[in-house]
């Protein structure tokens, strides 16, 4: 520990975002980053507990307080301190795959367990995390480093996510011969295509997997398996197989009127907006563009705030976010104490967008549609939306909704996006491979194991945990990795934690 009493010398400094009314212009990634002096008295600040829930990833009340990963927070943060920046590369590298992704997507759940913030404010582990990352890559020790030996074991995984990618990443290091294959056009998966440009800039993603590539890893874009490429040949060609597909199926909302033109999913919305961004910086027309048009986005997630980012840079007549759960305490509830993750409102990127462009807040609580409108030739006009009550179900003790009567409203929308979540991952996916999957359609696997009913096949992400982040996705493909590698051997080397 280099500063004892760094916590109490320096305040919690984190990077400055563009205003708001700026950084709608264009897509750009909007935050400007600390120098490297000012980045190490962050470092600084990091307290190294005896007791470091910042890297312990726990359960509690079933939530994580701290990181997935078990990142060594503790120790990068002091040799952030100590401008060993190499060093520190090292350290975050031993437990996390992609610190270029989580330093730009995670909530940073280490700072919401960070023991500075029971008191004060947390030390800024996620911008900490950014800075070593990127700092790799302008010296050049984030370079490729291929293995130097091959075990001449081949390994196919179907998906290029954040956990098919870590999967590729681990095996592909032990000196197995891995292929990815990916049915969209791009590598990146959900980091491609699922978060909008503003938040990953997908030159980091091409980045990363261009490294990769250099280091032996093949991916295979624009193959849909199960459609384009049989599984028996897959089977006949590898030694093992990991699906790692996602949670691909959007959550549905059923109304009369769902057959209205103009009703999208989110997932559908930003892939789409982003292929064409990249393909043609939006001018080849091929998305969904809400220029003045009035916008209702079904849900209040993270993929919810995306959606109202990306309408408002479209330049949307007005942007209206519905969220049938209650508005959350702006501050810690005392049945919510640390280290217990902070279930807190908070106002994300695109929300503050919002207020700064149209005056107010656009998330509606406890409401959702009741009816999507159609005119005569059967395009979306508007909505109907009713607010909700949360009552006790005598029978079960559970909290249920009931509407609540009178309440109905009517919103003006020519466009509206559902964001209302995943339910699972595709049938016709798991049909071809004929692994179980449980009640919600997740791969069923032993708890806390990673291989299929199916022989020689494996599963990893959100196709066996259900939606979740990028953050747990990573983690999932390292221990999937760690059990193929260890049933290919008969043992395994890879880190996990």
């Amino acid at each position: 520990m280099g500063k004892p009493t760094g916590f109490m010398d320096y305040e919690r400094k984190v990077s400055r975002e563009a205003a708001p009314k700026d950084r709608i212009k264009n897509f750009d990634e909007f935050h400007e980053h600390l120098t490297m002096e000012e980045q190490q008295l962050q470092g600084a600040r990091c307290m190294e507990c005896g007791v470091p829930y910042c890297q312990y990833g726990m359960m509690i009340n079933g939530m994580a307080s701290g990181c997935p990963l078990h990142n060594l927070v503790p120790e990068w943060n002091d040799l952030v301190y100590t401008g060993n920046w190499q060093q520190a590369y090292n350290r975050l590298k031993k437990t996390n795959s992609f610190p270029e992704f989580t330093s730009r997507v995670c909530p940073a759940l280490c700072e919401a367990a960070c023991t500075c913030g029971l008191n004060g404010e947390p030390v800024s582990t996620k911008e900490n995390e950014y800075a070593i990352i990127e700092r790799a890559y302008e010296e050049g020790y984030a370079a490729a480093k291929p293995p130097k030996t091959r075990t001449g074991k081949k390994v196919a995984v179907i998906g290029s996510g954040p956990s098919g990618l870590a999967v590729a990443d681990q095996l592909n290091k032990r000196g197995h011969l891995v292929t990815v294959f990916e049915r969209a056009d791009r590598a990146g998966g959900l980091l491609m295509y699922g978060i909008p440009n503003m938040k990953l800039d997908k030159a980091i993603v091409e980045r990363k997997i261009n490294v990769m590539k250099e280091e032996g890893v093949i991916f295979q874009t624009g193959v849909d398996v199960g459609k384009d490429i049989k599984v028996d040949k897959l089977k006949k060609e590898f030694d093992r197989i990991v699906l790692a597909c996602g949670a691909a199926n959007p959550r549905d909302i059923k109304a009369d009127g769902r057959d209205a033109k103009g009703i999208y999913f989110a997932v559908d919305f930003l892939k789409a907006n982003t292929k064409s961004l990249l393909d043609s910086n939006l001018q080849d027309g091929n998305y969904v563009n809400c220029k003045g048009k009035n916008v209702v986005i079904i849900g209040g997630g993270d993929t919810g705030n995306d959606c109202v980012g990306t309408a408002i840079r479209h330049g949307c007549k007005s942007v209206t976010q519905l969220e049938m759960m209650p508005k959350a305490p702006d501050s810690r509830a005392e049945n919510n104490p640390w280290p217990e993750w902070p279930k807190v409102c908070k106002t994300d990127y695109g929300q503050q967008e919002a207020i700064a462009v149209f005056g107010h807040d656009p998330r509606i609580y406890e409401s959702t549609v009741k009816e999507f409108i159609k005119d005569k030739n059967g395009n979306l006009k508007g909505v109907k939306i009713v607010k909700l009550n949360w009552v006790k179900d005598e029978a079960t003790g559970r909290m249920k909704m009931e509407e609540l009567a009178g309440s109905e409203q009517v919103l003006d929308a020519e466009i509206v996006l559902i964001a209302a979540g995943f339910l699972g991952s595709q049938k016709y996916v798991t049909d071809a491979f004929k692994v179980e999957v449980n009640e919600r359609t997740n791969v069923k696997t032993t708890p806390g194991e990673y291989r299929t009913s199916v022989d020689n096949i494996f599963v990893a992400g959100d196709m066996h945990r259900g939606q979740s982040l990028v953050v747990w996705a990573i983690r999932e493909g390292r221990e999937a990795a760690r059990a193929v590698d260890e049933s290919l051997m008969g043992y395994t080397n890879l880190m996990v934690q």
